[in-house]
């Protein structure tokens, strides 16, 4: 390609509202343009990046045994309602009519469809496993659009679909898939990990979510280094490594007037912040027979950690979570929130405290009285024991729960997620199959998305420095650029360039020319913005002693002198190397 042939429109500064860094980049280096919040127009540089993940996804999809298809956008509202999230799904599920007043939905995601596919063409065993996919646009109406390509409206998507015929050979499909998965991400050039994941609205019962590794990224990791252990913090096993101490206090009511904070309760009785309980008021709202109930949960985490809601949500019996209100606290304790605590409370009342506060001995907590706390308050003496579960977030230093080491905290994009659904879908939209014996069963699902144009967002999150982007060889929009020196006024330049461009073209190198008419600081600028990862500047003097300058741009291969006659073969041996790394 040629610069004086291409759509090249890049911008000295970055849109006001572009917040961070891979937003204000992209729109710098003329990959994106804003159509209206959250929907973008993906420019001819940004799509030929967009096109690479494609390519790499498909090869790898293929690879594994899913066939590619394509699904409508447009998809009709009798499906969700079968599946029953019409209702579940939320505002971010765009709803029209058209013009026969009939509803629909733009697909946010396609279980639906693809299920009702599979039910109307898959009647027997001999027709699984069936691993579908597609690389489309979906739309999710975000409440806060935000951050470019990271979270927009309008995305582009891989999304698959497995269909087995049991659970076991659905978890073998789903390993298949969790390689696949790996092989893509390290073809793409990126630092990541996989992390045991929530199931989230999608529903299942397993989970993994690939993370590329950046500072910006809005999801915090669990990790250990010394082993491969990973979860989102939200499902992070939380391990408590000590037994409960003897009792060595006595039960003592303190004062502590307007101090409710377990920092400040800490530093005013002189203890340390690790022997306070903090207690979180949860209701659990129930619908039955007699109508709707609601308990109340104590929930009672150390007073240096977080309480997990998602981890409390699954305990049994908790159907529908939320934080009590204070007027349902008032009335249960009979204070209000900061001085809470377990001592004397009600038997309605249902108390679990995590496993670290289940081995605490002599610690300090709310007398469910304003402005007092309780001192050296021991389990099994001062009030019964509790029901113990995990219920916290995960800390830097806790142990791993492979036990191989401490968990370390990262943040994370979320640029991959594969689910088991088991039945899910299946099950709701009758999708069944005669099995050997000629009897229905339903059919085992699996789903595996990859946000494409995300990834474009999150390696540029992983990969840039104060002058622009630094893209991994296989998704750079171009491998390498040329550079002449004065390309219109030099007839030597000018045939070398065009000779070296036409050789590496044959080589099957993705280069482009840069034969405009603009200075050689103004090429520079514009190149090293865009990121492409090999630069070759080509001058009169230079080329008079038979010589060009050869350049990385991720500082690998420092500025250097090669031979004219060498430097084909050395790009076409970098972009090789990259491409079988």
């Amino acid at each position: 390609m040629r610069a004086s042939q291409f759509f090249l429109n890049t911008l000295k500064e970055a849109p006001a509202d572009a917040e961070i860094v891979s937003h204000q980049l992209m729109m710098r280096a003329g990959m994106i343009k804003k159509l209206a919040g959250g929907i973008y127009t993906y420019m001819p540089m940004g799509l030929r990046s967009i096109r690479k993940v494609e390519q790499i996804v498909r090869e790898e999809m293929n690879r594994a045994g899913a066939i590619e298809l394509l699904m409508p956008a447009v998809q009709p509202a009798e499906l969700w309602q079968e599946s029953g999230r019409w209702e579940k799904y939320g505002p971010e599920l765009l709803r029209l009519k058209d013009r026969h007043q009939r509803d629909f939905v733009i697909g946010p995601t396609h279980e639906e469809v693809i299920t009702d596919v599979v039910r109307k063409e898959v009647k027997s065993y001999r027709q699984l496993p069936l691993n579908l996919y597609q690389i489309q646009s979906k739309f999710r109406d975000e409440i806060r659009p935000r951050f470019g390509v990271m979270r927009g409206r309008e995305f582009i998507m891989k999304d698959a679909y497995s269909f087995d015929r049991n659970q076991e050979a659905a978890l073998k499909t789903y390993d298949i898939m969790y390689e696949a998965y790996q092989r893509i991400f390290t073809r793409l050039g990126l630092n990541f990990r996989a992390v045991a994941a929530d199931t989230g609205s999608i529903g299942g019962n397993r989970s993994h979510e690939f993370h590329v590794i950046a500072d910006t990224g809005e999801d915090a990791i669990a990790y250990c280094p010394a082993s491969d252990y990973a979860a989102n913090v939200e499902l992070a096993e939380a391990v408590c490594n000590f037994s409960r101490p003897d009792a060595t206090q006595n039960l003592q009511k303190v004062s502590t007037p307007n101090v409710t904070a377990c920092v400040d309760v800490a530093s005013l009785l002189g203890c340390e912040l690790n022997k306070t309980v903090k207690s979180v008021v949860f209701a659990n709202r129930t619908e039955t027979e007699e109508g709707v109930m609601v308990q109340l949960i104590l929930a009672l985490v150390r007073g240096d950690h977080e309480v997990n809601d998602i981890k409390l949500g699954k305990l049994a019996g908790v159907v529908e979570l939320s934080l009590a209100s204070d007027e349902q606290i008032q009335a249960a304790f009979g204070c209000t929130p900061g001085y809470l605590g377990p001592v004397g409370v009600s038997s309605q009342i249902r108390v679990v405290a995590d496993r670290t506060v289940a081995a605490m001995g002599d610690f300090v907590c709310g007398a469910n009285e304003a402005h007092f706390h309780l001192k050296g308050v021991n389990w099994g003496r001062d009030l019964p024991e509790p029901e113990v579960a995990d219920i916290r977030n995960v800390v830097e230093g806790d142990v791993s729960p492979d036990g191989k080491g401490t968990l370390a905290i990262c943040r994370g994009i979320e640029v991959g997620h594969v689910f088991y659904l088991g039945t899910k879908y299946s099950k709701a939209l009758q999708a069944t199959f005669l099995d050997e014996t000629g009897k229905p069963a339903v059919i085992e699902m699996g789903c595996y998305g990859i946000g494409v144009t995300r990834i474009l967002g999150a390696a540029i999150e992983q990969n840039f420095d104060d002058r622009g982007i630094v893209w991994p060889m296989s998704i750079a929009p171009f491998e390498a650029v040329l550079c002449p020196i004065g390309y219109k006024k030099s007839e030597m330049v000018r045939e070398a360039a065009d000779t070296l461009y036409s050789a590496l073209k044959a080589a099957g190198v993705d280069v482009m020319l840069d034969d405009r008419d603009e200075r050689p600081g103004v090429m520079f600028a514009d190149w090293e913005l865009i990121g492409v990862p090999l630069r070759v500047t080509l001058g009169d003097r230079g080329l008079k002693e038979g010589k060009v300058e050869f350049q990385s741009r991720d500082g690998r291969i420092e500025k250097c002198d090669l031979a004219l006659s060498e430097v084909a073969a050395r790009i076409v041996k970098e972009t090789k190397e990259s491409v079988d790394a």
